[in-house]
C-alpha cells in the first residue's frame, strides 16, 4: 500500500510526520531518516490493529496524482 506522508520540520529541530489517510497516525523524530522510520512503523502498527479488530476496509488513498515540477528550468 502507498500513503502520502507529510513531513514538517519543527522550528526547534526535529521532524513530525503524519499520514492523512490514517487519522491519528503521527510520530516524530530527531532526523528526517528517524521520522521516516518511525512513521513506517506507526502506519504498519495502525493497519495491523485494524486487522486485529476486524475493522476493514483498510483506508486507502484514491484520486491523488503526482507530477514532478522543474523550478527555474526553461
Amino acid at each position: 500500500m502507498r500513503y502520502t506522508v507529510i513531513l514538517e520540520q519543527e522550528p526547534d529541530g526535529g521532524y513530525v510526520a503524519t499520514v492523512p489517510a490514517l487519522p491519528g497516525c503521527i510520530t516524530q523524530g530527531a532526523t528526517r531518516d528517524e521520522v521516516l522510520k518511525n512513521i513506517r512503523e506507526a502506519a504498519d502498527l495502525y493497519i495491523r490493529r485494524l486487522y486485529r479488530l476486524r475493522r476493514p476496509p483498510i483506508p486507502a488513498e484514491a484520486g491523488r496524482e503526482y507530477v514532478e515540477l522543474k523550478i527555474g528550468a526553461r
